[in-house]
């Protein structure tokens, strides 16, 4: 009797650990996701696409729900130019100008994993220069996010890129969005993008 309570006991731990991870892209379409700016957001294949429109600026894909404390887990593609990034806990005043915190997704050589604060400090980590290489470029790229209080760990294809601990991201709220940057020609896919959120 007790090994089977030991079991049962088990299995709703498991159970309850795997209810804490919410699928934010349903793979059909933008249900549960606001779009800021004119830039190209839409699903194809089980995919999340983002293309520079004909105004070649900054857009914005942004959850309606606002996350604190999570883990965020996706996979990323990126074709041509590919700048893009993750917000998170970040919101949009007016218009299409964010503020917030972004985990950097670049070409090559352009610190993808690096955490950026927009439109304030800039740069606030980078990743090593040997730790640059672990980018696919035009490969699906498996990147990890952990916001948690003041610190944000940052993982690419299962290596840790950059960590942070900063009092003015422990005081943010807001968002998770996905990023196209200015200038055209970019193209980004995104696919498995799933958040746990923490405690």
């Amino acid at each position: 009797m007790r090994s089977l309570l030991v079991c049962t006991g088990l299995l709703f731990c498991l159970f309850a650990s795997a209810q804490k991870k919410e699928n934010l892209f349903n793979g059909k379409d933008l249900t549960g996701w606001t779009i800021h700016g004119t830039e190209k957001w839409y699903a194809s294949n089980g995919e999340l696409i983002c293309e520079s429109g004909p105004d070649k600026q900054y857009g914005y894909l942004s959850t309606n729900k606002d996350y604190k404390n999570f883990i965020l887990t996706l996979e990323f593609k990126q074709e041509a130019n590919g700048n893009s990034g993750v917000f998170f806990r970040s919101h949009i005043p007016e218009g299409v100008t964010i503020s917030g915190w972004q985990a950097e997704v670049a070409p090559a050589g352009h610190h993808t994993g690096g955490i950026y604060e927009s439109y304030g400090r800039g740069w606030l980590v980078q990743p090593k220069a040997e730790d640059e290489q672990y980018l696919k470029q035009g490969g699906w790229n498996t990147y990890k996010i952990k916001v948690n209080g003041d610190e944000v760990t940052t993982w690419l294809n299962g290596h840790q890129m950059c960590y942070i601990k900063d009092a003015k991201i422990g005081e943010g709220n807001g968002f998770i969005a996905l990023q196209i940057h200015e200038g055209g020609g970019i193209k980004v896919r995104w696919r498995n993008i799933e958040v746990e959120e923490l405690k």
